[in-house]
């Protein structure tokens, strides 16, 4: 009759084994501080917007003209059952329009204090990281003139500059809150 290890026996093997085999710890780096946000695209041009300040990411929803407004206020949509005005940040900004489709556009739901806002962009480019001592406050040339007061600065990824959108300073600005025609 042979006599067949035990089970305790087997367990006391596996683990002498896993120590012996065992890779060590990595060596300990240095943590990256990373600053992130939602990319997106307007004219061609890559902004990212701080994560947090938009709240949801929609397709163009269908919405209802509204009378008497600026051409970037597109209208009105019912969005789960509350009102969202929807406003095209290109023609705000004065911006040639884009190539892209209407099926490929974007609304970022913007909220900030009581004002809810969805603005449509040309495309959203998911989520964006970049680490954040690499952050450039200066270097907004090239940017039309009209976009510069909400751009905070810019991060460089894989030879793109993204710039970085301010939608507090948008839903705060007054010309963007007056979408009546004078």
């Amino acid at each position: 009759m042979s006599s067949a290890p035990k089970p305790f026996q087997i367990l006391n093997e596996i683990a002498r084994d896993s120590v012996k085999f065992a890779a060590g710890l990595p060596q300990q780096g240095e943590a990256v501080e990373l600053w992130n946000g939602i990319g997106f695209v307007i004219s061609g041009t890559h902004y990212v917007a701080e994560m947090g300040t938009v709240s949801e990411i929609l397709h163009l929803p269908k919405y209802t003209a509204v009378p008497g407004v600026k051409n970037w206020m597109r209208g009105i949509a019912n969005v789960r059952g509350r009102l969202l005005p929807v406003m095209d940040l290109g023609r705000f900004f004065d911006l040639p329009a884009g190539t892209t489709k209407s099926r490929e556009k974007r609304v970022l739901v913007v909220e900030h204090g009581d004002a809810l806002s969805g603005v449509i962009v040309d495309g959203v480019l998911g989520m964006q990281y970049f680490s954040a001592d690499s952050f450039k406050s200066e270097g907004l040339d090239g940017l039309p003139k009209k976009i510069v007061p909400f751009v905070k600065g810019s991060f460089v990824k894989s030879d793109i500059r993204w710039n970085v959108f301010s939608t507090s300073e948008l839903t705060s600005d007054e010309h963007f809150l007056d979408v009546a025609l004078s």
